[in-house]
């Protein structure tokens, strides 16, 4: 079956979206399926969301990629990215999709790359109907993550500077104070290539707020007994290591940790063999096709 544009109710809004059921499934048949979470200010059509919508596919699941609010072709204000508004979309969009004739509503999983990855987590924790959980790149407290990217004393100043002013602005003009995306997220040169067409690239300052304020890490354990895949790049210039190393941590199990080499922080979108392998590994075992 060739890939379906949908549209998925939100808040009032409409999540641009795209489902795709693989050609072997039979009339009347429901099989396991993921959404699939884009990273910050990102869209459904980034590399880190068709390569393993691609994958998933193959191996036989229904993907379901969408848009968040105010990204990409959705509704809403273009730009406005808040963690718990992203989290709202997911749970929306999993009501959606268990209404799909070709899913089994009780297997329906998640699987998100960078901020996804952080949303997805907080997703699971929050939601028994969500039946496993793959974070790729994810982070777990909003507050540390940043210190690690914010690394020396001048940095952090700055960027603790952009949350005061955001807030003090934000009550005085009564509108929000735009901040480009590299300072609330900074990204290597040489990786700004792996940036999905049409990413956004100011924010408002709500949007720094809602991810230092944002903590997967208080509810990952809550996943457990549904079973928890993390993976990250062991070097990653983006998201520190450490957000995945503590969020594992955290987690009950059963759940799985695995630390690729060579790689950084697109490693989905890298199209890696090894990490297709762990993943492919980890579903035959935590969360075959069919029950």
């Amino acid at each position: 079956m060739p890939e379906e544009n949908v549209s998925i109710p939100s808040a009032g809004l409409r999540l641009s979206a795209t489902v795709r059921v693989p050609d072997d499934v039979k009339a009347g048949e429901k099989r396991a399926a993921f959404l699939v979470l884009h990273g910050f200010g990102s869209n459904k059509d980034s590399s880190n969301v068709l390569a393993p919508s691609k994958v998933l596919n193959v191996l036989g699941y229904v993907t379901l990629r969408f848009s968040m609010r105010g990204c990409g072709d959705s509704e809403g204000e273009f730009g406005r990215v808040i963690c718990l508004e992203q989290v709202e979309d997911t749970r929306n969009a999993l009501t959606w999709l268990a209404q799909h004739p070709s899913v089994d509503p009780k297997r329906i999983a998640l699987v998100g790359s960078s901020f996804g990855g952080a949303v997805a987590v907080y997703t699971g924790g929050v939601d028994v109907r969500v039946a496993a959980v793959i974070s790729n790149g994810g982070w777990g407290d909003g507050e540390r993550k940043f210190r690690g990217q914010h690394k020396s004393p001048e940095e952090w100043a700055r960027f603790t500077r952009m949350l005061e002013e955001g807030r003090a602005h934000l009550a005085k003009a009564g509108k929000s104070l735009m901040v480009p995306r590299y300072d609330i997220v900074p990204i290597p040169p040489h990786l700004r290539g792996n940036l999905a067409k049409n990413s956004i690239e100011m924010f408002p300052a709500e949007t720094a707020q809602s991810m230092f304020d944002f903590r997967a890490d208080d509810v990952v354990g809550k996943i457990a007994p549904r079973p928890l895949l993390l993976i990250h790049a062991a070097n990653d210039s983006v998201t520190p290591t450490e957000q995945s190393i503590e969020l594992f941590k955290r987690a009950g199990q059963p759940a799985e940790l695995h630390l690729f080499s060579e790689v950084d922080h697109f490693l989905f979108g890298e199209d890696n063999a090894r990490v297709w392998g762990v993943m492919r590994d980890w579903l035959h075992n935590y969360f075959p096709t069919t029950a």
